[in-house]
């Protein structure tokens, strides 16, 4: 993917594990002006790579060449952070989860859309090329009527401090569950448990119903033997895979499998998987690009306020639901 002539400057603030690939892919795109972060041995490394100035937060916000903020600090500070550059006139694409609160990202979103900024959620899979072609299939009327969506992101660490596995994690699968169906869920159920300290779910299992039937369900987990990232869809005709962890030829598999009734009697008929064809790119990259192209089109992003809150929305009525022992039937608020 080039970088455009002129793209918009961009600063990341916050540089860690995760940021410094953010790092990387705009200065790829030719966009990257300055990184922040507390940990100069954080900054050093990169300022050698890319050649970019080093500000502090305060720096980033108040400086008037840097026209866009990419936030991938602990979640706890994404709405400060968010505020103050919006404020600035400064667009903002903020890493996953996009608060830990619904309110919070309420504001987040009013303040963007009161300033005309383009507000950003970095749900990297909605420009992953296999869940693209996923949806495309879903989309298509290929798999019949959706029945269920079952989504496993499952590995060992990262563990966090912060936040739960909930949010560390099903960010990535409610969003791509909600780009797979109509409406939101008519009602969220979720049950999580913590093996390390009892404050903070290691492992959430979510179940989603949305108006049609359809149903999505979602097992998130840090401490699991083995790593698997799949996303299932069983229709009413056939079935659908994208497993991120198999390499690029059979991301995405199609399973021409039926299950009907005769009377009484199942009746499974079997097919052999079929590969589907997609191109290999980088999401990352992808999502630092569509960025830099809605702040020049005013376009809603694909994982913008609405997005956003559709995600949030979920996630709230999720924590709320494992704190109460029951499922959400209720949108937040």
């Amino acid at each position: 993917m080039s970088a455009k002539a002129n793209p918009p400057r961009v600063a990341v603030i916050g540089c860690g594990a995760w940021g410094r690939n953010i790092v990387r892919c705009f200065a790829n795109l030719g966009a990257l002006e300055a990184i922040a972060d507390n940990n100069g041995g954080n900054v050093a490394p990169l300022v050698d790579a890319h050649g970019c100035r080093v500000l502090d937060a305060d720096g980033v916000i108040a400086d008037p060449a840097i026209e866009a903020i990419a936030i991938a600090t602990p979640p706890s500070s994404h709405m400060d952070l968010a505020l103050r550059a919006i404020a600035a006139g400064k667009h903002v694409l903020i890493e996953k989860p996009t608060t830990l609160d619904y309110g919070q990202t309420v504001r987040i979103v009013e303040a963007a859309r009161a300033a005309g900024r383009v507000m950003m959620t970095g749900h990297i899979l909605q420009f992953h090329p296999g869940y693209l072609k996923l949806r495309e299939i879903v989309r298509s009327g290929a798999l019949g009527a959706v029945r269920r969506i079952n989504a496993n992101r499952l590995n060992l660490g990262a563990v966090r401090r912060e936040e739960s596995a909930l949010w560390c994690l099903a960010p990535h699968d409610v969003s791509m569950a909600l780009g797979l169906v109509d409406g939101a869920p008519i009602s969220v159920e979720a049950f999580g448990e913590g093996l390390l300290r009892p404050d903070i779910a290691d492992a959430v299992t979510m179940r989603l119903r949305f108006p049609k039937g359809e149903q999505a369900m979602i097992h998130v987990s840090w401490l699991h033997p083995y790593k698997e990232h799949r996303l299932s869809v069983i229709g009413s005709t056939a079935m659908a895979v994208f497993d991120d962890v198999q390499p690029w030829e059979t991301k995405v598999q199609l399973y021409p499998h039926r299950v009907s009734l005769d009377g009484d009697a199942p009746q499974v008929t079997r097919g052999e998987p079929v590969p589907v064809a997609i191109e290999p790119g980088e999401p990352l990259l992808a999502e630092c690009a569509h960025f830099l192209e809605r702040i020049r089109d005013g376009a809603e992003p694909a994982t913008g306020p609405i997005e956003s809150l559709a995600v949030m929305d979920v996630l709230t009525r999720a924590e709320r639901a494992m704190n109460l022992g029951t499922e959400h039937l209720s949108a937040a608020q």
